[in-house]
């Protein structure tokens, strides 16, 4: 249903479930997990949780099909789509600001249970759609993703993200070796290494991480969780609301706060109610270059080395890598110039033969009025440039705001609504004192009409029109990983969990059975403790040897595995009624 929806730029990124993909241990990862959050969640995740699970139909039974999920989530205005792992954080931003949760339909191997950094659907599905039934939340998931995908993100960002990506593929790809996961660490210490500022979205992440993925709400003395990252993290979430982990009142502060993926986090952050949550979120919004424009925002676009988009007053907008920006000596912004590829556009819509194969090395223009006149270069007009006798094929001297001078013959101009937004001429010099920044053998030269720039913001104004330069808008053609694959390699393990869930299913099961999958267990998959949980689920009340075997087996494991320990003791909890 929300696929008719999805913008041509985003499709790429959308895949079929294929649910035949699962396989009964995956089913049974999915259901443990399920089964020991909701009996702890009941009394310790916000009131939203256990309601979104039964309103989206994501049951304990098996894995859900999002599919179905779309369906019984339009009827709060959202809608979900499948995805491959990960997908470049734009495009998941622009996803979620159009109301559509991008699931990861990877289950998460038996080896990372307890937390994944990969993306996968017990994250995805059983962690952030739940919340979506309570309206704010659902109103700060959007605004968040409206300002996210504004938030300026440096070269060095997405050098970050490509490490963090590469290194959660393999440590869940069963083949990857421990050097190769060595190497991929090391190169994401360097990443973060060569980190020299905090972007915009470096900033904008951290809000996210401590709220949508870990964040708590209510009473300092007695907050609830309703964090992604908790939700689906069978350890942490069981952990968190010790007093071991700091407790902070949630504010814009937040985002001095650093994270690491890879560790249990420090300190967590409460925020009384979800209405809060945007009230943070306007208050550091007002802080961006998008809202903030002018010298500010250019400066952190040419920091940044990545495609934005610069915004005149008028409505005209240039997007591309920023790398020059000349002052005047007043110190406001006189001259802007592009690197690569550039488009010009118009209240997001691209120009008419001004595209980034037009553009494609570069653009220079003025920022600023035509000094002796009254008349802003934002609103011109054709009556005015006719009053200061200007004309087609005529020849031009103009001289503008912060000491940029130009001569050349005015060969066309481009109109939009009344409004003149850009002046082309031929045979074109155009100087800043004795310093030439175009000269006539390099073409036409394109000047933009403005007197001042009030936005800049993430990304190309028209993605569509633009979306064949951007790198990171381009997938990774590679097939999904997870428990499919560590499955796959050995068919007798998955057969033995299928025998188990039959058994689980049916009325009557068989003990002798039963007894014969924990021995085969024993013998060929000592490693595996999962599938002797659920034998000792359907079995626990006989008073066999066999039967206290398996408990005691489990009951060593946790005792002696530090980082399965608490699963395990929740799991045998359960099966004990309390």
């Amino acid at each position: 249903m929300t696929y008719k929806y999805i913008p041509p730029h985003l499709e790429k990124y959308i895949v079929d479930q294929d649910y035949s993909r699962y396989t009964a241990i995956d089913q049974t990862c999915w259901r443990y997990i399920l089964q020991i959050s909701k009996d702890f969640f009941k009394n310790y995740a916000h009131d939203s949780f256990l309601e979104g699970l039964n309103k989206f139909g994501i049951s304990s039974d098996k894995i859900p099909k999002i599919e179905e999920m779309d369906q019984k989530l339009a009827q709060f205005g959202w809608g979900a789509v499948c995805v491959r792992g990960f997908i470049p954080p734009a495009a998941f931003m622009e996803l979620q600001s159009l109301q559509i949760l991008a699931i990861a339909a990877d289950m998460r191997s038996i080896a990372h249970l307890i937390y994944t950094p990969a993306p996968d659907i017990v994250h995805e599905a059983a962690g952030h759609a739940p919340i979506i039934t309570d309206p704010d939340y659902a109103e700060y998931l959007k605004q968040y993703g409206l300002v996210a995908k504004k938030a300026i993100a440096s070269k060095e960002d997405t050098n970050v993200y490509n490490a963090i990506r590469d290194l959660s593929d393999l440590k869940e790809f069963p083949d990857a070796t421990e050097i190769e996961i060595k190497s991929a660490e090391f190169q994401l210490v360097e990443a973060n290494r060569r980190v020299s500022y905090i972007s915009e979205a470096a900033y904008m992440t951290r809000m996210n991480w401590w709220t949508v993925e870990y964040g708590l709400i209510g009473e300092m003395d007695k907050p609830r969780i309703y964090g992604a990252g908790l939700l689906s993290s069978v350890g942490e979430s069981y952990n968190c609301l010790n007093d071991e982990v700091t407790k902070i009142p949630f504010s814009v502060d937040c985002i001095n706060y650093p994270y690491d993926i890879t560790e249990p986090q420090p300190q967590l952050f409460i925020t009384p109610d979800f209405k809060n949550l945007i009230n943070v979120l306007n208050e550091y919004s007002k802080t961006m270059a998008y809202q903030v424009g002018g010298k500010d925002g250019l400066d952190k676009a040419l920091q940044a080395e990545t495609v934005n988009t610069c915004e005149y007053e008028n409505g005209l907008q240039v997007s591309g890598v920023l790398s020059q920006l000349l002052l005047s000596d007043s110190g406001n912004p006189s001259y802007m110039q592009f690197s690569g590829h550039v488009q010009l556009a118009y209240k997001g819509r691209q120009l008419s033969g001004h595209g980034g194969d037009y553009h494609h090395e570069g653009f220079g223009s003025p920022i600023g009025d035509f000094l002796g006149t009254n008349t802003s270069t934002s609103n011109l007009t054709r009556d005015q440039l006719e009053s200061f006798g200007i004309t087609l094929n005529s020849q031009v001297q103009l001289d503008l705001q912060g000491g940029i001078n130009l001569k050349g013959i005015l060969s066309s101009f481009y109109e939009v609504d009344g409004k003149i937004l850009l002046l082309s001429f031929s045979n074109c010099s155009v100087k800043e004192g004795d310093r030439y920044l175009f000269k006539p053998e390099w073409g036409v030269f394109d000047m933009a009409c403005g007197s001042r720039i009030t936005s800049v913001f993430a990304g190309p104004s028209d993605i569509k029109e633009y979306v064949a330069y951007l790198e990171e808008f381009k997938p990774k053609n590679e097939p999904p990983h997870g428990i499919t694959e560590v499955s796959k390699n050995d068919n007798e393990l998955i057969r033995l969990y299928e025998r188990v869930e039959h058994a689980r299913f049916g009325k009557n099961y068989n003990l002798s059975e039963l007894k014969e999958i924990s021995d085969i267990l024993e013998r060929h998959h000592p490693d595996d403790w999962l599938l002797n949980m659920v034998i000792l689920e359907i079995v626990h009340k006989n008073n066999l040897e066999w039967v206290r075997n398996i408990r005691k087996k489990l009951e060593d494991k946790a005792g002696n595995e530090e980082a399965i320990s608490t699963t395990i003791k929740r799991g045998l909890l359960l099966i004990n009624g309390g």
